[in-house]
């Protein structure tokens, strides 16, 4: 996941942006909330589009595992780097 590509400095700010954690309990339709990181969980809102890409689904299983369907956070849990899931979906935003 520590694919470095050129430009990819612009795309995290855009994503940043587009796809900052989520202040409030709503999210919109076609979208769907996860919480990031190792320690320290942040809530993003990422659209449903993105269950598709295999990539992603590497993700959930690693979730999957690590958490099973017991979310400590009350909704789906992703123990990853925040960085690294941001460069991850900014590739699949592109």
């Amino acid at each position: 996941m520590g694919i470095r590509l050129p430009g990819i400095s612009q795309t995290k700010k855009i994503f940043r942006s587009s796809f900052a954690p989520a202040t409030t309990e709503d999210v919109p339709k076609g979208h769907f909330a996860v919480y990031v990181g190792e320690s320290q969980k942040k809530r993003f809102v990422v659209p449903i589009s993105y269950l598709n890409h295999p990539s992603f689904q590497d993700l959930l299983c690693k979730a999957e595992e690590e958490f099973g369907f017991d979310h400590p956070m009350g909704g789906l849990t992703i123990p990853c780097r925040e960085e690294d899931f941001i460069d991850l979906t900014s590739l699949l935003n592109s």
